[in-house]
């Protein structure tokens, strides 16, 4: 192998493990195993740029096949796990929520067994340092009213069949600290933009209905309310947690960015007004729709990042503006990437409003 040092990635096809691979590639010194099944929210085409770097080996696989997990470790003898590999639409979730028991709990399950297996027969040494990172999300913990914010000790609440399965899962990877030392690390973030997010997702959807002069769908009244973080920022907490977390503990990631739905189209619209100058559908404001609001759809989230400041010394370098602005931009220049991913079976609807049956 072209670098000594190698990283499991599972999920590294998707839009925040994707980020994650670019970067370890781009700052180099360790050799990168991305396991990625490929399904709706997999892209090849962000990979596209590394796919001849000899540090760059891509998987196609599931986290739940336990036999090519088992080999990736033989083969490759990685000094670290990052698990980005789930299913994350909530929306998706509502309509056909096997998907995510499937992935999120069983799948999440079948890697820390072949993980726990690689590590028990590892000299001492390198089970010391090895680490087993898992990346989770705010929304285990609930819906919070209009004050306080979410902290490690919030307890866990669950609302969709999305942020339960991940609920499971965090589960299962505290115990497997605690029942056989297995050196876990857990990250709860905040909702990530950025370049490479899948369109369905309510900032690039917004991006790419408005350059169409397509309706811009707002679920309710927008008064929703969440914290926004870049995704660059995100990535860069996980790099500082594997280097300096300590096994066992829980790191929430967030940007210090609440906005209402609402607050971020406009914002949006507000950035496009201005680098389409030319556009037809300026005011792109004029294109927003309030639609049905889907179940179980919590009001607020909020992190309180305050643990990986003060222990790791990590802080968010982009404000919401500065990463909205960036993010547009690329959209407007990667148009091209944008209608490859449209090109496939997601057509821009708003999916999760309970039309389904449950069934796969």
């Amino acid at each position: 192998m072209h670098s000594e040092r190698a990283i499991l990635i599972t999920g590294g096809a998707g839009f925040i493990g994707a980020n994650f691979v670019l970067r370890q590639i781009e700052r180099g010194g360790a050799c990168v195993i991305n396991l990625d099944a490929l399904t709706y929210a997999g892209n090849l085409d962000t990979l596209a740029g590394i796919d001849q770097n000899p540090d760059h080996h891509f998987v196609l696989g599931s986290i739940g096949d336990r036999r090519l997990v088992d080999y990736l470790f033989f083969r490759y003898q990685p000094a670290a796990v990052v698990n980005f590999a789930a299913e994350s639409h909530v929306d998706r979730s509502i309509d056909s929520p096997g998907d995510f028991i499937r992935t999120n709990v069983v799948g999440t399950f079948e890697l820390l067994e072949a993980t726990r297996t690689y590590w028990e027969r590892l000299p001492h040494a390198e089970q010391e340092t090895f680490r087993f990172l898992h990346v989770s999300t705010d929304e285990v913990y609930g819906s919070l009213g209009k004050s306080g914010k979410f902290s490690e000790t919030t307890r866990y609440q669950p609302n969709s069949p999305y942020s339960a399965s991940k609920a499971a899962a965090d589960h299962l990877v505290r115990a497997w600290f605690h029942t056989y030392g297995l050196p876990v690390l857990t990250t709860n973030c905040s909702n990530n933009y950025g370049p490479y997010q899948f369109p369905e997702k309510l900032i690039p959807l917004i991006i790419h209905n408005a350059i169409q002069g397509k309706p811009l769908p707002v679920y309710g009244k927008g008064e929703n309310i969440r914290d926004w973080l870049y995704v660059i920022d995100h990535c860069r907490a996980i790099e500082r947690v594997l280097e300096a977390g300590t096994p066992g503990e829980v790191y929430n990631i967030g940007g210090s960015n609440e906005k209402t739905n609402l607050e971020v189209v406009q914002t949006l619209c507000a950035i496009l007004d201005e680098l389409l100058p030319d556009s037809p559908y300026r005011s792109h404001a004029d294109l927003i729709r309030f639609v049905t609001d889907r179940p179980g759809h919590d009001l607020r989230y909020a992190i309180d990042a305050a643990k990986i400041q003060e222990q790791l010394d990590w802080a968010p370098q982009e404000t919401f503006e500065t990463g909205l602005r960036k993010t547009v931009r690329w959209y407007l220049d990667h148009s091209d990437w944008c209608q490859r991913v449209q090109d496939g079976s997601y057509r821009g609807e708003r999916l999760g409003l309970g039309t389904g049956n449950g069934r796969e």
